[in-house]
């Protein structure tokens, strides 16, 4: 059973978006991932979501990219060194949200190794496919699957937000359909 995404009880992860990592990401698929990414944002957004956001070591990844973190007001990133993002403080963050709604990079490690952490906490990963990434074609579609066998409701951006919506109607309805555009 695939169980509905439901504002209420859900939350934005983004994994590790950073400009370091950003720049070894295959040219032809970043902007995608960029688009969707701020999608995410701007429907969270609308709908009361909590946005967190991780950076793996960004001392040497550098930090989130700026098109994300003007997006969000006041952005104060989750620092980890650990390759899964589901660290204390962002588990804390998640306590009342049993819905995660998971983009990012890469989608066969830090991804990856979230959703499965994420699953065994008892927690529901959405995995946005579309906004998550790898440096190799492989790569990102073994992480996919590796991330549907570790439980991940396997969505996107605009059917996780729409999804969330339910209906037409009204200005989160508007703010939803402007951001997924």
């Amino acid at each position: 059973m695939i169980h509905r995404f439901k504002a209420e009880s859900a939350a934005l992860l983004i994994i590790d978006v950073q400009e370091r990592l950003c720049a070894a990401m295959r040219p032809d698929a970043l902007p995608r991932l960029l688009n969707r990414t701020l999608a995410a944002i701007d429907g969270a957004k609308a709908l009361g979501l909590p946005i967190i956001v991780t950076e793996q070591y960004p001392k040497g990844l550098g930090p989130t990219m700026k098109e994300v973190q003007a997006r969000i007001e006041g952005f104060a990133p989750v620092e980890k060194i650990e390759f899964s993002a589901l660290v204390p403080l962002v588990r804390e963050k998640l306590a009342a949200r049993p819905q995660v709604l998971v983009t990012g990079m890469e989608s066969h490690v830090c991804v990856f190794q979230t959703v499965r952490d994420l699953s065994a906490s008892g927690l529901t990963p959405f995995l946005a496919t579309d906004a998550v990434l790898s440096r190799s074609a492989v790569d990102h579609e073994v992480g996919l699957s590796l991330c549907r066998d570790a439980g991940a409701i396997m969505t996107t951006v605009e059917t996780a937000l729409f999804d969330a919506l339910g209906k037409a109607g009204g200005p989160a309805f508007k703010a939803v359909s402007q951001a997924v555009k």
